[in-house]
């Protein structure tokens, strides 16, 4: 697979990008051992790659509220609802190392409702596929339902935004074709050596 090309949308040269996207770039590299192909194809766009990562990372990368697992697992599942290939393997990598569980991944992506998660968590994604697949439709009961399982104002909004942000990034991916690394396949499924 890595003869595959990685977006329908040229790919810049590393040596080409501006410095702080290419140290951005490097650091990913350095920390994974390979560069996610989601970091390839924005840099097409570099105002756009800062404005997303800064996003993403906001989202993503604090550690209050929700988990890192649990931002992972809505990840997955609205992903998985959106028929984004790249996002439910890149993501589904990653939840399944946070977790710790090989299997909650590709649960979460086919039926969520099946996986092997708590029900704090089931809640956390009934109200955020709702939001996924029906947003004109969420109301004070669905928030009251998610807030009776102990998140509170923040993490509920914290649902939500995950929820929006990676709904424009499945439909960035599917514009692009972005092609999941080979890499991400395998992460998580066996403990390391």
């Amino acid at each position: 697979m890595s003869t595959l090309s990685v977006s329908r949308y040229p790919v810049p040269e590393l040596a080409n990008l501006p410095a702080d996207i290419r140290d951005k770039i490097l650091a990913v590299q350095e920390k994974a051992g390979f560069v996610p192909n989601v970091f390839l194809t924005l840099a097409h766009r570099p105002a756009e790659f800062r404005a997303f990562f800064a996003y993403h990372d906001a989202l993503m990368e604090k550690d209050e509220g929700l988990t890192k697992a649990e931002r992972e697992m809505i990840v997955v599942a609205t992903s998985g609802a959106n028929n984004c290939l790249y996002c439910v393997v890149a993501h589904g990598a990653i939840l399944r190392i946070r977790a710790k569980n090989p299997r909650v991944a590709d649960q979460l992506a086919t039926n969520y409702r099946k996986a092997e998660i708590t029900p704090r968590q089931r809640a956390m994604l009934d109200f955020a596929m709702k939001l996924a697949l029906d947003s004109g439709a969420v109301g004070d009961e669905d928030i009251a339902a998610v807030k009776a399982h102990g998140f509170d104002d923040e993490a509920v909004w914290d649902i939500g935004a995950i929820t929006a942000f990676f709904a424009m990034s499945n439909r960035l991916a599917n514009l692009t074709g972005m092609r999941p690394n080979d890499e991400f396949f395998l992460m998580g499924r066996l403990p390391k050596a």
